[in-house]
């Protein structure tokens, strides 16, 4: 999930260069929303792992 939301920010970055604001507004925006859900993912599974070791 990380690699899209690095993607999607090489998205964002190309159609600024390019003076596409709409749709670089998009990509970074959905690249945000899939960088918070991976960091939120990693999160979860840090402590489920931790706590299943218990």
């Amino acid at each position: 999930m990380l690699h899209y939301a690095v993607v999607f920010f090489v998205i964002a970055i190309v159609a600024a260069v390019f003076g596409f604001g709409g749709i670089a507004a998009g990509a970074a925006g959905a690249a945000k929303i899939l960088f918070f859900v991976a960091l939120a993912l990693a999160v979860v599974s840090f402590f489920a792992r931790g706590r299943a070791s218990t």
